[in-house]
């Protein structure tokens, strides 16, 4: 991959980037430096977008609305793109069957007794699980901000925009093989090297980022977008600024048509720095 010269900034009208291993530091917070240009891209007319597998209130909640010029704007990309959402309105939304649900819950269960994890039913009105003790339940509330611990998942009454899979050794080698034959009927993708998603057949990151696209009257041209795992691919697709972090999962890598410094060094910031400079900057990765 080639080290770009960037475009102007009216060029480019989206900006949309990954969470997790892209625009989050390793201890998961939102770089210092990301403010002031977040500023600068809105006076320049350029929508930014963080696009995660998080639970939309938990995203919403990095972006706080002292921090975040045009907040009341804000979009957001959550739950692996089963859900986008404008100024906190509902821009599309895509949910999964009854029979998916019950396909994933049951698998995982199966599973409890190999594996250290487990199912998190994410809703439109907030995430469930059957697991109750307190580690596991902490560690899932960084990820879904607004959860609740049930009894029975099959029970919850909401819209269920995907079931994601933990599993605290390793998502592709220990949880995948259980769900594996659901890739016929629903969309499967191995999300980080501990959650696997199950959402609604041929949803993804991209296919949310293409409607909003057509929402905002944006073309790939003017899309600039960073990410660095597989669920990221689509989203990659969709833009033809399309940057994948050093250090990414070598077929996003591959996918990618450049390369950004990786989330330790704060690579997103760079990038934007940079696009917001004269034109001519470049970016190495």
């Amino acid at each position: 991959m080639s080290s770009p010269t960037l475009p102007r900034p009216d060029e480019i009208r989206l900006v949309v980037t990954d969470m997790d291993g892209t625009l989050l530091d390793p201890d998961g917070a939102v770089p210092d430096g990301l403010w002031p240009l977040l500023e600068r891209m809105h006076d320049a007319g350029i929508t930014f977008v963080p696009a995660s597998g998080r639970q939309h209130a938990t995203i919403a909640a990095s972006f706080p609305a002292t921090s975040t010029p045009g907040h009341d704007e804000l979009v957001i990309i959550a739950e692996n793109g089963t859900l986008v959402t404008r100024g906190g309105q509902e821009v599309s939304s895509e949910t999964l069957d009854r029979d998916g649900v019950t396909a994933v819950v049951r698998a995982v269960r199966g599973l409890s007794t190999t594996r250290d994890g487990g199912a998190v039913l994410a809703g439109k009105r907030g995430a469930y699980v059957e697991r109750g003790d307190d580690a596991f339940v902490d560690h899932i509330r960084t990820y879904y901000r607004e959860l609740t611990v049930v009894d029975d998942l099959l029970a919850v009454d909401d819209e269920v925009l995907k079931v994601a899979v933990y599993d605290d050794v390793d998502s592709a080698t220990g949880t995948l093989p259980a769900l594996v034959h659901l890739r016929a009927t629903h969309q499967v993708v191995v999300s980080s090297p501990h959650w696997i998603d199950v959402m609604p057949p041929g949803v993804n990151k991209g296919r949310g980022l293409r409607r909003l696209q057509t929402e905002l009257g944006v073309t790939p041209a003017q899309t600039m977008v960073f990410g660095d795992y597989l669920n990221d691919i689509e989203m990659l697709d969709a833009a033809e600024w399309s940057f994948a972090m050093s250090g990414a999962h070598p077929d996003v890598l591959a996918h990618a048509r450049y390369t950004a410094p990786g989330n330790a060094e704060h690579g997103v910031v760079q990038v934007l720095a940079a696009l917001l400079e004269e034109r001519g900057s470049t970016v190495t990765g």
